[in-house]
């Protein structure tokens, strides 16, 4: 008897092909919507390096205009009306030549950001993963649930059915009749919260992985570990993405700090102006040009300066402290996912010997029922004893996966490339290689990125 959960669940027919836990971590790196949103992000930040090197490169700006001019002057001539209309263009260059390293800053800063950003992706990559694992077991775990209710339901039936029996016999009374009834309405119930329970865990599988399970494999064993914490922890701490992305923030934030003291110096720039004007009913006409080096510097603007650079340097101050929260986190995560794979190994073999145990004696309660040893409720009992410990051994085995990997994850190598899936795994070098020459439109490195993201837009 196949359960409609169960079937609900497969969609497909028993025979379809079996599906690994590396199927289901592919799917689930390959089709992440919310990894895709945090490559979007590391593409902004690629940019904003983008933005800061431009700073250092030639602007040029045009102009023009159309002016029509009339009134009346009186000179001792009389009086003079004035109707005349020009025509102005104009372009303006500049080219900045030293700013005490105000940009080189800010570019500097833009670069470990976009480090830093990079090394979040990662942290959510490893989110993504672990979820997949989570949801792989879980649907493992909660459809072994509803084959082990259903057996649960057949055996008190049977039961039932023998009480019954016994009791139209004189053997029993109406009172273990009815304590096979109540129980086989526990069963049923039973039954009913573990296939709900079932298809919670496919819901969240097709959010994890983007599709729903197929006939999901016994993963062959969990991934090695030495099991030393305080070598794991070592390793975190050196690893983990969020110790790298706290470390190049506290970088920015250090360098943005040397920005904002630099912007209170002057800054020297190369400028030059070209300028033609035409009167449109006249013969009147100007061409002119400029060039010279302008050095400009802040007298007064209202303390905003200053406060610019305290709030940099308050900013810095809180990184480094959230450095050594962060620091804190990890090696304790480290400490907590062993723990729990410690827990759920001991529980796999403390639950194989209850099964064990547990199975001899439901045998042996229900031979001496036959006898009339044993009561209704005895048989009962031990079967729910033995129920208990099953279902204890099947939540343990799931344990000790989902307990292993978050110990990859803890320790910063829970990625498709620490666990070799068979993906082409996202370059975050690619995107910022063409961008961060700040390329214009129709160059040629502007058109192979334009194709880029004519790529990305189809996806």
């Amino acid at each position: 008897m196949v359960s409609v959960a169960a079937v609900m669940w497969l969609g497909v027919a028993p025979q379809a092909r079996a599906e690994t836990l590396a199927d289901a971590l592919v799917d689930a790196y390959n089709h992440s919507g919310l990894l895709d949103q945090n490559r979007a992000v590391l593409r902004a930040a690629d940019e904003d390096v983008a933005t800061a090197v431009s700073a250092l490169r030639p602007v040029l700006n045009w102009s023009a205009d159309i002016t029509r001019t009339f009134g009346r002057t009186n000179t001792s001539l009389g009086t003079l009306g004035i109707q005349q209309t020009d025509v102005n263009l104009g372009i303006s260059a500049s080219l900045l030549l030293y700013d005490f390293g105000r940009s080189n800053f800010q570019i500097d800063a833009a670069k470990e950001t976009v480090l830093a950003t990079r090394d979040a992706l990662v942290s959510v990559e490893q989110q993504v993963l672990l979820r997949a694992v989570q949801a792989y077991m879980n649907v493992r775990r909660n459809s072994q649930f509803v084959s082990l209710r259903e057996n649960n339901l057949r055996l008190i039936r049977q039961e039932l059915r023998a009480a019954k029996d016994r009791f139209e016999v004189g053997e029993v009374t109406r009172t273990d009749v009815a304590l096979a009834e109540a129980r086989l309405a526990a069963a049923r119930s039973g039954l009913a919260f573990a296939q709900g329970d079932l298809l919670q865990s496919v819901e969240e599988f097709r959010a994890a992985v983007g599709r729903k399970p197929a006939n999901l494999k016994a993963p062959r064993r969990a991934p090695k570990l030495s099991g030393n914490v305080d070598a794991a922890k070592s390793v975190a701490v050196r690893k983990h993405p969020d110790m790298h992305k706290a470390q190049r923030d506290i970088s920015a934030a250090e360098l943005n700090m040397k920005a904002a003291n630099a912007a209170k110096k002057p800054t020297v720039s190369l400028v030059g102006k070209l300028a033609a004007g035409e009167e449109v009913y006249g013969d009147d006409f100007s061409r002119t040009g400029s060039v010279g080096v302008q050095v400009t510097g802040p007298i007064y603007q209202g303390g905003a300066l200053t406060a610019t650079k305290r709030k940099a340097q308050a900013q810095r101050d809180g990184l480094r402290a959230r450095l050594h929260i962060v620091r804190n986190q990890v090696m304790q995560d480290v400490g907590n996912a062993y723990a729990r794979l410690r827990a759920a190994r001991s529980g796999v073999t403390s639950s194989q010997q209850q099964v064990r145990a547990s199975r001899v004696a439901f045998r042996g309660v229900r031979e001496e029922a036959k006898l009339g040893a044993r009561t209704t409720l005895d048989v009962l009992d031990a079967e729910q004893d033995l129920l208990d410990a099953e279902a204890n051994l099947i939540s343990a085995e799931a344990d000790v996966f989902i307990a292993a990997y978050a110990v990859l994850s803890a320790m910063g190598e829970l990625t498709a490339k620490d666990l070799k899936l068979n993906v082409q795994t996202y370059d975050p070098a690619a995107y910022y290689n063409l961008v961060k020459d700040a390329p214009i439109e129709g160059s040629k490195q502007g058109k192979q990125l334009d194709r880029v993201l004519k790529a990305l837009g189809k996806e």
